[in-house]
């Protein structure tokens, strides 16, 4: 456990779990997903051969595999966050479901920033599907 200031909030130990598992969840749905818009963008390689195409679909290819990147950092420091409290759990039995931890903020803002773009991201990818189709 950390030192914090009064400015910090404290939460349990259950309500970071139950953050990481949704962020966890929400994670892998949009890797999911963006293999979905992967299989989508080879159709459209596939009927359209012209330039100006294959750089757009080469544009959001990048920024795909961008997402990928993030998503596994973001995955990674989830885990190492919940490998610190099941550490401390296994140290500390009795006092896990009393103490109170500082909350994960800066992985809280991390998330809502990644889902942000993503989701401005998937609304432009969604915009290009329809003009190419």
């Amino acid at each position: 456990m950390s030192q914090t200031t009064l400015s910090e909030k404290r939460v349990h130990m259950a309500d970071l779990h139950s953050d990481h598992q949704l962020w966890l969840n929400t994670l892998r749905f949009c890797k999911d997903e963006i293999g979905i818009f992967d299989k989508r963008m080879e159709d459209i390689a596939r009927r359209n051969t012209g330039r100006e195409v294959m750089a757009e679909l080469e544009h959001f290819q990048n920024r795909y595999i961008r997402e990928r990147e993030v998503i596994d950092e973001l995955r990674h420091d989830i885990k190492q966050h919940e490998n610190h409290l099941e550490k401390f759990a296994m140290d500390h039995p009795v006092a896990s479901d009393h103490v109170l931890f500082t909350d994960h903020q800066g992985l809280r803002d991390r998330i809502h920033t990644f889902e942000k773009l993503y989701h401005e991201l998937k609304v432009e990818f969604m915009r290009w599907l329809a003009d190419r189709m």
